[in-house]
């Protein structure tokens, strides 16, 4: 039987990765962890820590990644592709519509306040918003989109957000969805000790606390150009 692939199109300084954990733990679901970055970093000029070794760990190509990564049969009737929305970049969008695809959104004050801290001056690319209102609309003219989520309105309620985006999929929710045991998992991308180290403490979804957050004034203004596409996401993401 066909794996049915189902993409997680998330924004930086996301939970994606707690997302995929939350995955993981069904019998019935393999993950993979970002299989589109060594593309990315090829075929554009970021420059992410760890690059050189991303680049070597998997493959390069998004056509062969598409073929033999995402579109690939797994074992399981389930495969979950933790993915960043920036990472499609000169590649065919036409592998979209042979999988089910969620949007995964952030608040991007948030988002920029924490990129920040590893890389002092994200753009707009960075941040991937854009690129999600983009993804938005070409799932939505293909009748392709399963669901959007918001990080905040799942911390708020795991339970309730997680079971309604199950329904969107079509698959049946799993309780074991919501707690996981800490510490890194075997799935994750090489580029783990840069970015993982909080999500690796963690047991499941942290509750939201509402907290400030201060930007100088070039994050402000790129916080300001993003708030747009965020917003209009967010009118139609699962609410808590």
């Amino acid at each position: 039987m066909q794996s049915t692939a189902i993409n997680i199109w998330s924004s930086p300084r996301n939970i994606s990765t707690a997302f995929m954990y939350a995955w993981a733990q069904r019998e019935d679901c393999t993950v993979v962890d970002e299989p589109l970055y060594a593309h990315y970093l090829r075929v554009t000029d970021a420059d992410h820590p760890g690059k050189k070794e991303i680049m070597e760990s998997q493959s390069q190509f998004a056509e062969r990644v598409i073929s033999n990564v995402i579109l690939k049969d797994y074992e399981t009737p389930l495969v979950l592709h933790k993915q960043m929305t920036h990472h499609l970049v000169d590649l065919d969008w036409s592998f979209l519509l042979k999988t089910k695809n969620i949007i995964l959104i952030r608040n991007p004050r948030e988002i920029i306040a924490s990129y920040a801290k590893v890389i002092s001056k994200p753009n707009m690319r960075d941040i991937g918003i854009r690129k999600q209102m983009e993804l938005y609309n070409y799932l939505s003219r293909h009748n392709n989109l399963a669901a959007v989520v918001d990080t905040n309105e799942l911390l708020k309620n795991p339970k309730k957000v997680m079971e309604e985006l199950c329904v969107s999929l079509d698959v049946p929710f799993d309780e074991k969805m919501l707690c996981w045991e800490a510490g890194a998992r075997a799935e994750d991308g090489i580029w783990a000790k840069y970015w993982y180290g909080n999500v690796h403490k963690s047991t499941g979804f942290k509750k939201y606390i509402p907290k400030e957050t201060i930007l100088n004034e070039q994050l402000e203004i790129l916080a300001s150009e993003c708030q747009t596409y965020y917003e209009r996401l967010f009118n139609i993401c699962i609410k808590a």
